[in-house]
């Protein structure tokens, strides 16, 4: 199908700006979205079940009809389309790898394909997803007892409540371990000061995990609900990657959150880093997602746009880029489904996960900017989709550790040194 551009344009309606396509190569062409046609280069769809390919198409369809012809007024106006979350909670996707509760009960494989569909279509979307999914929902079905998960997962599994994950804070990014967020119990209940910051989802959520040290100088998970008094949140404006993201600024007064609300099997920050490990598992998705949608869009692009009375796709250079990136989404698809089978088997590694968000996101980068670049003029135009993507890709690149925070993750693995804190001078 072909990606549009404005609110009053129907899904499959092309728009040019303002000026009539032609199909011949002189004048403006239509944006193209691009089909998966030459993307499997080494067939691992072969490998999928019936089931598998089945759900990865209906996430597709879903992204190229209702996300992708509407997205761009959104993701220009730092608006988030709350209409769509009914329509993508059909699709029953909500708590990807999470069993029972009204959660799919998803093996990696497959909850990766459906974050690399979701991203394919917006990174938007598919982070929306999954702070719900993947941090908040995760959180709780890992770290609950099992009255909290029978509380509060049901609900999120049909997008009726929706999750954020209120970790990182101002002054404390990658060295989150030292967030200075306090819980003190008072009673039957826990009273939490301090502020967050960057935590998407939190202006509208039902159920934001807030994590906090307590008395004993330990890190625990609260789940503090909408409309507790204390809690505010303000969305952070001026942002230039994912855009339709609500991410906001938490400041925390004097919150008294229930007892029976404090996630019964965190004992050490330790308990939130097996969170982390899942959500950078689908992070490292959604950069192969970006990367895919790049690729894709450039080479139907290239295929019709001409030049010099050739179709760019005809030309050396052009043929050379889009080979280099078809060689780099082959690696990647290949490098993480084996991951997948690796989690899916039980051989849990942080450093295996790090990797593959460093890899991945540093080669999607590229892509994207080598498409943009392939695009021309056309190339900073919403209407073509690519600007959007390589915008938000700088986002993903930074959250859920950096590319520096995973090279170290991985470097301290395979040298046994931990590189983390420099020695100060005379130390």
């Amino acid at each position: 199908m072909k990606a549009t551009h404005g609110e009053d344009v129907h899904p499959g309606q092309s728009v040019s700006n303002g000026a009539a396509p032609s199909p011949n190569g002189s004048g403006v062409e239509p944006p193209v979205l691009g089909g998966p046609e030459h993307t499997d280069y080494y067939l691992l769809d072969k490998l999928l079940t019936d089931e598998q390919r089945a759900l990865r198409q209906k996430v597709r369809a879903f992204m190229d009809q209702e996300v992708t012809p509407v997205i761009n007024p959104y993701w220009e106006r730092a608006e988030f389309p709350f209409e769509l979350v009914p329509k993508l909670a059909q699709l029953d996707i909500a708590g990807f790898q999470i069993s029972g509760y009204g959660c799919p009960g998803m093996s990696n494989v497959t909850a990766g394909l459906v974050i690399l569909e979701l991203a394919r279509g917006d990174l938007s979307m598919s982070t929306m997803m999954g702070v719900h999914s993947a941090l908040a929902m995760t959180s709780i079905a890992l770290l609950g007892s099992e009255e909290q998960k029978q509380r509060f997962l049901p609900p999120m599994a049909r997008m009726e409540k929706l999750g954020a994950f209120g970790l990182t804070e101002p002054a404390h990014g990658s060295d989150v371990v030292k967030l200075e967020t306090t819980a003190h119990q008072d009673g039957d209940s826990y009273v939490i000061n301090g502020h967050k910051r960057w935590i998407g989802n939190a202006t509208f959520a039902d159920y934001v995990i807030i994590w906090a040290r307590g008395d004993d100088g330990h890190v625990g998970g609260y789940v503090v609900e909408k409309g507790t008094p204390g809690f505010a949140a303000e969305v952070i404006r001026g942002k230039t990657a994912l855009r339709c993201v609500q991410n906001a600024q938490i400041s925390l007064t004097d919150v008294r959150v229930p007892a029976a609300n404090r996630l019964a099997n965190v004992k050490t920050f330790r308990d939130t880093e097996k969170v982390l490990l899942a959500s950078r598992f689908c992070v490292a998705w959604e950069s192969i997602g970006a990367a895919v949608a790049g690729y894709e869009t450039a080479l139907a692009y290239a295929k019709q746009r001409k030049q010099f009375g050739m179709p760019l796709a005809a030309f050396q250079l052009i043929q050379y880029r889009l080979s280099r990136m078809l060689a780099d989404i082959t690696d990647m698809l290949c490098m993480q489904y084996r991951l997948s089978q690796l989690l899916d088997e039980g051989e849990i590694s942080m450093p295996r996960v790090a990797l593959a968000k460093m890899h991945y996101t540093e080669r999607a980068r590229a892509i994207l900017a080598d498409a943009r670049d392939m695009l021309g003029g056309n190339g900073i135009l919403l209407d073509y989709h690519i600007a959007r993507h390589l915008c938000d890709i700088e986002a993903i690149d930074t959250y859920e550790g950096t590319d520096t925070v995973q090279a170290l993750i991985v470097g301290r693995d395979i040298t046994g040194f931990n590189a983390f804190v420099p020695a100060m001078p005379g130390r």
